[in-house]
């Protein structure tokens, strides 16, 4: 060998030798990169691709399931995968990733304890008090000889004359009282004084004839209490009978308030309860009242209980007419308060989604007492200090719908649950089951779509309609289109399917 050639060996040695350690550095590098950025491990991307995917949606319309990932026809956003095991990891709660926790813009609220009081705020008419009326009576037969300047409506005093009536039937036995008194026998004087006051005459009277020796044949009737003449029944020169009325006075010292409150709102009023009475005759003063009445008949058509309320009314300030409004203050009692909007009602309960942790729900059945304000009371269900979902909680309801997860029910629902569905169950063969053949059109985890034949025990036609399932691995393996034979039975308003045989084609 040469020099020259010895010379172009080395170098050819040469560069082998540093094209090897270049692609040893560069390959080092680009595995630095990897891991500095984040990039996930082969074996990660390996591992996800083996969970099983059942289907792809959109957060936003969870109902809606496509077989193949993609971009959604609804929101400008990439379609979500549904994988086979995540609701076995999930057990009975909900997990909603961040992301699609900011999208949805959901809210939380915090399940509050405070002190209410069932206070009923009401419409009053104030009015005349029924239970203070006198009424005055012709004592004995005779004529109106004057009536004084008296209208309905005026207002009169204790005492005050009222109509001049003349009595001749007191004339005559004032006469005869006058004669005996005469024959001086006190046992026969006695006697005919008791007649005089049996006919009427107040005592009053049979002093004065006494006195002067004169039948009294005119009689002045005086109002017996201070207040309005409600009604005025007579006119000069009338004739009246024993008995007939003739005038009605209605006392002023007290009036009431009646109220007519919702049937819902009066099951806890009670007799002597305290109210609050703001009239629009009077501005910013607030009058004392008491319930003294609740009548034992509701309105059919309102729907109303009517209340009697009692106030004083020294001054005559109050007339009847005048309008207001009446607080009727209840006892202050504690109760657990949620948003109005934090509840989702189904029309055969009520649900909220209780927060477990970042991302986490799970749904509970509540009981709901009276709304008050923007705001509902929680009977039994939650705790105070827990948070519940706000806003966005119908997509989560129809997310865990779609999963089969069930609300926890609040204790002592169960057996009331039990008693409904013992109650609608009566009236069809609960226990009794049918079989029938089908073509399965949609596969759930909670429920199995087929289209069946008819049943005729049940006079159903063929039709498709959605069977609940007893257990969830009764639909395992089962694709659309398949044909299938079925048991079900019907269990309270459900109808659920008990076992399912594949029929070969």
């Amino acid at each position: 060998m040469t020099n020259t050639d010895f010379k172009k060996t080395a170098v050819a040695v040469a560069l082998v030798a540093a094209g090897i350690a270049l692609g040893w550095g560069v390959s080092q590098w680009r595995t630095a990169s990897s891991h500095a950025s984040g990039t996930a491990p082969a074996s990660a991307e390996t591992a996800k691709a083996d969970r099983k995917v059942l289907y792809w949606y959109d957060p936003m319309v969870p109902t809606q399931k496509f077989d193949k990932p993609g971009k959604s026809p609804y929101m400008d956003m990439a379609l979500v995968p549904k994988y086979a095991d995540e609701d076995a990891q999930q057990g009975t709660g909900l997990n909603v990733s961040a992301q699609a926790v900011q999208a949805l813009g959901m809210r939380t609220a915090t399940v509050e304890q405070r002190d209410i009081g069932a206070d009923v705020d009401v419409l009053g008419t104030v009015q005349l008090n029924d239970r203070d009326v006198s009424i005055v009576q012709a004592r004995s037969a005779g004529f109106v000889e004057r009536v004084y300047a008296r209208a309905p409506g005026d207002v009169v005093a204790a005492g005050a004359p009222l109509a001049d009536l003349l009595l001749p039937e007191w004339v005559a036995a004032q006469r005869e009282f006058l004669a005996v008194r005469a024959l001086k026998d006190e046992s026969l004087t006695a006697a005919s004084r008791q007649r005089l006051s049996l006919l009427g005459m107040p005592a009053s009277l049979v002093a004065q004839v006494e006195r002067t020796g004169e039948p009294q044949g005119r009689y002045t009737v005086t109002s017996p209490q201070a207040g309005m003449v409600a009604e005025l029944m007579v006119r000069q020169g009338m004739t009246v009978t024993a008995g007939a009325s003739l005038v009605r006075v209605n006392g002023l010292a007290s009036v009431w308030i009646e109220a007519a409150v919702p049937e819902a709102q009066s099951g806890p009023l009670q007799l002597g309860q305290d109210a609050q009475v703001r009239l629009a005759a009077f501005p910013g003063e607030t009058l004392r009242a008491r319930v003294v009445s609740i009548l034992p008949e509701a309105n059919r058509d309102t729907r109303t209980v009517r209340v009697r309320l009692e106030l004083p009314n020294p001054a005559q300030r109050l007339k009847a007419g005048m309008s207001g409004h009446i607080v009727l203050a209840g006892r202050t009692q504690p109760a657990l308060l949620v948003p109005s909007e934090a509840v989702i009602r189904t029309g055969k309960r009520a649900l909220v989604y209780v927060v477990d942790g970042p991302g986490k729900y799970h749904p509970v059945q509540v009981q709901l007492g009276a709304e008050i304000d923007d705001r509902l009371v929680v009977q039994g269900g939650l705790a105070a200090g827990q948070q519940v979902v706000a806003s966005a909680q119908f997509l989560i309801d129809s997310e865990a719908s779609l999963r089969g997860i069930m609300p926890a029910q609040p204790q002592g629902s169960s057996a009331q649950s039990a008693t409904e569905q013992g109650s609608s169950t009566s009236a069809a063969p609960a226990s009794k089951s049918f079989t029938v053949r089908g073509v399965v059109d949609e596969v759930t985890p909670t429920e199995l779509t087929l289209t069946h034949e008819a049943v005729p025990e049940l006079k159903w036609p063929g039709m498709t309609m959605p069977f609940k399932l007893a257990n969830p691995d009764l639909a395992k393996a089962l694709k659309p289109e398949q044909q299938v034979k079925f048991t079900f039975q019907q269990q309270g308003k459900e109808f659920v399917i008990t076992a399912v045989e594949r029929i070969k084609p």
